[in-house]
């Protein structure tokens, strides 16, 4: 197991402390059970005999499930399910306090350590701590049982599957990290039982570009024999070099008792953290005693001055209004049992997309997602669990409200957390329970710059709302007026253009508009559908941009499995397997170039096929595009100006061609006279041979971590050019510690097959392989 020390080098140097202080990780050498069939086995239910078991490592999901699931006619796997882990006690533990954490397990978890029963924890989206250390067998071998049930649950929601519009998947999807402290250590949030408590609380209470005022709150736990006296030095740190430091007073901590010490730091001329330079300092923290380091963490922190009101947001000052989307966490086939290094796979492939700010529908996400956005410049709206879904039961609200509570201890000191969606989406909420939800936000995070969300207007210092929502509904009434507060688009672009029910009666599949006026238009469909899909963008877009508002968030971002519908949900921007549409390319465009247009880009919207329209339509952040056919000048313009681009920063450009002529479209983007973009489309040939690629995102793939990535293959004509079929058959092949999560046989969408693959413990050999009919068999190595 690798143990990693949490006390910094400088720290080791400059103290005896010993290096007991670790955190291991907790993911190798489970075995799992799933219970196939038969009623619910009750929470005291154990392993039985006979039992057949599987080897496995975290993070892991239930049950692999079809890409599109209900496909097979059958809804998504829920049961129970038995994970089991066996482990030695360190001698090197004896007097330290263990604890294990869990980041997620779906969805109602029982755990028991060598046969008692520590705990029931309810929900599936957010971390728990066990403490262990009276539990453990002082010399021999200790045994983890835990027992999950992801059936519907009503305490819990967030909705019966069968009326869900999105899957809750199964399993311990997230990963698990063993932590050995000393008696006298820094707290874990996870096991606080009061308001506020427990780690490290770092309050920005004024930043500017002058200087950054904080607060950092460190509760520190004594459970040892004596009472001891300790102090906590604060050193916040950037490029090696520290920035601001401090030592609090001496405090003395009896036997058994926490405390809690705030301590002030100042930064000058601090470096900020922003959307297009995301700086980040590291706050180490050390707690001592009797004059040696007993325990120490390390924070990271983003310093930024965020204030909303009623005309909009300011960024350090700066107005800024957000272009967002909403993200499912889910991948095809393992659900939400996405490594670490797939998390942030996500968010630099949305941040590359053209957003700025994410809203995690509905459910908050992994905290390598989180981490990642910070890193990126990606503001986020964190929320709860729910969906249409507020049973008037005490059980429901007060689980509600412990959600909210362990999301923000969790997220907390996350630079790119904009605001809490403590908030029931699209549920009626009674007028308690919304405001039970703002006063939790406030209570767990007071002072300034704090800022709860939600969808019903009462209470919440942010007004969420859909556009589908604001939109009349028969045409003949008032657009809903927002409230006097800050204003969200929380979703747009997509129900407007498919019902006419405005989204609150999704089962009855009323009032649908035609297909062709739809956003949802799959990958692989006709060419028309998917302008449309970006059309329809456009247009929703534009009018979010007349709004006085903070921002807007397309949905969505990936096209998702659905628990009461047999297909895809299909408005991504991006297909399920991570594949781009037309309308991603709007967003792209966005996004300003900078000021030496080294951000600039151009994207012409067309397969140009026989099929394709003659109205070309390119993409760009520059001030004018030039198209050629085959080397002859159509035309140099200037952006389309219209009713669907009155607001837009970078509006599309049009080119109408008289007819279909078959060979090369080249578009060249210019800021004033100097070309900083181009691209080129061919007409497509016959399918010739397979290019094959890994789709890392920058994020190279990390053996012995489960991480999981999608392999193309794309087809090509004999010139190299892609060939946007649909439907044609690839098989991949695997070679060294690859595990295929796909099926092996795979259609190409819109020309291209993709694959997901499970990294096992080694790089070493490992390559796909890749071949169709007619197509010659092409490898890669991964790596």
């Amino acid at each position: 197991m690798l143990k990693t020390p949490l006390l910094s080098l400088a720290a080791l140097l400059a103290s005896s402390v010993s290096a007991l202080a670790t955190d291991i990780a907790f993911n190798d050498g489970w075995q799992f059970h799933r219970v196939e069939s038969g009623p619910a086995l009750g929470r005291d239910a154990l392993p039985q005999a006979g039992w057949t078991w599987e080897a496995v490592r975290l993070p892991h999901t239930a049950h692999l499930e079809a890409r599109i699931i209900q496909s097979a006619g059958r809804p998504q796997w829920q049961g129970d399910a038995f994970y089991v882990k066996r482990f030695k006690t360190d001698p090197a533990w004896q007097g330290q306090r263990v604890t294990l954490r869990f980041e997620a397990a779906m969805n109602v978890a029982d755990i028991w350590l060598n046969g008692r029963h520590l705990t029931t924890h309810l929900g599936g989206f957010l971390p728990f701590t066990l403490d262990l250390t009276d539990g453990l067998k002082a010399d021999g071998e200790n045994e983890v049982v835990v027992h999950l049930d992801n059936r519907d649950n009503a305490v819990t929601g967030p909705k019966p599957l069968k009326d869900l519009d999105f899957n809750t998947y199964g399993g311990l999807y997230r990963g698990a990290t063993l932590s050995v402290r000393g008696p006298l250590h820094i707290t874990d949030e996870m096991l606080a039982d009061h308001v506020a408590g427990g780690g490290i609380v770092v309050r920005q209470t004024d930043v500017d570009a002058a200087r950054a005022d904080l607060t950092v709150t460190t509760e520190v736990r004594n459970d040892s024999a004596q009472a001891q006296r300790i102090t906590i030095t604060q050193r916040l740190v950037r490029d090696g070099k520290t920035a601001a430091w401090g030592t609090s007073r001496t405090a003395s901590l009896a036997p058994g008792a926490a405390l809690s010490l705030p301590q002030g730091l100042s930064v000058a001329n601090p470096h900020l953290w922003s959307l297009d330079d995301p700086a980040l300092y590291d706050l180490e923290t050390t707690v001592t005693a009797n004059g040696k380091a007993v325990d120490s963490r390390r924070t990271r922190v983003g310093l930024r001055g965020i204030v909303m009101t009623k005309d909009g947001l300011w960024l350090n000052g700066r107005k800024t209004f957000l272009r967002g989307v909403n993200r499912h966490q889910e991948y095809p086939y393992v659900g939400y049992a996405l490594s670490p290094e797939a998390s942030r796979r996500e968010a630099r492939l949305i941040k590359a997309a053209g957003f700025d700010y994410v809203r995690l529908s509905h459910y908050p996400q992994d905290p390598a997602f989180m981490d990642t956005a910070d890193e990126v410049g990606l503001l986020v709206l964190d929320g709860i669990p729910g969906w249409q879904y507020a049973p008037q039961d005490p059980a429901f609200a007060a689980q509600v409200v412990r959600t909210c509570r362990d999301m923000i201890r969790r997220d907390r000191n996350h630079a790119s957390v904009l605001a809490w969606e403590c908030s029931l989406n699209e549920s009626p909420m009674a007028d308690a329970l919304v405001d039970a939800l703002h006063a939790t936000v406030h209570e767990e995070l007071p002072g300034p710059g704090v800022y709860s969300a939600g969808w019903m207007p009462r209470a919440y210092d942010i007004y969420l709302q859909a556009r589908q929502h604001r939109l009349p509904v028969t045409g003949k009434e008032a657009p809903a007026a927002a409230p006097d507060k800050p204003l969200i688009v929380s979703e747009y672009g997509d129900w407007e253009y498919y019902a006419m029910n405005a989204g609150f009666q999704q089962g009855q599949w009323g009032d649908l508009l035609p297909q062709e006026r739809s956003s949802r238009q799959e990958l692989g469909g006709p060419e028309k559908g998917l302008l449309q899909q970006a059309t329809n963008v456009q247009e929703a877009h534009n009018d979010n941009l007349g709004l006085t508002a903070v921002g807007d968030g397309y949905w969505g971002m990936f096209d998702y499995n659905r628990g009461y519908a047999p297909d895809l949900e299909t408005s991504g921007v991006y297909s399920i397997d991570r594949l781009p549409k037309p309308a991603a390319y709007f967003f792209m465009s966005q996004r300003d170039a900078n000021a030496d247009g080294g951000g600039a880009m151009v994207h012409i919207s067309s397969r140009w096929t026989p099929d394709s329209s003659p109205a070309v339509r390119v993409y760009s952040n520059a001030d004018a595009v030039e198209l050629r056919l085959n080397g002859r000048l159509i035309a140099r313009q200037s952006p389309d100006s219209n009713r669907l681009s009155s607001h837009l920063r970078h509006p599309p450009f049009t080119f109408h061609l008289d007819h279909f002529e078959p060979g090369t479209l080249e578009a060249v983007a210019y800021i004033g006279d100097r070309a900083v973009a181009h691209q080129q489309v061919r007409t497509p040939g016959a399918p010739h041979h397979l290019e094959l690629s890994l789709d890392t995102q920058g994020v190279a793939p990390a053996p012995g971590h489960n991480d999981v990535l999608f392999v193309r293959a794309r087809l090509v004509d004999a010139d190299g050019t892609a060939v946007p079929t649909t439907g044609t058959d690839i098989h991949l092949g695997l070679n060294g510690h690859l595990t295929l999560m796909s099926p092996n046989h795979v259609p190409t969408e819109a020309g291209t097959a993709s694959f997901l693959i499970r990294i096992g413990d080694s790089l070493k050999g490992a390559a796909v392989t890749a071949d169709g009919a007619g197509l010659a068999a092409v490898s890669l190595a991964v790596r």
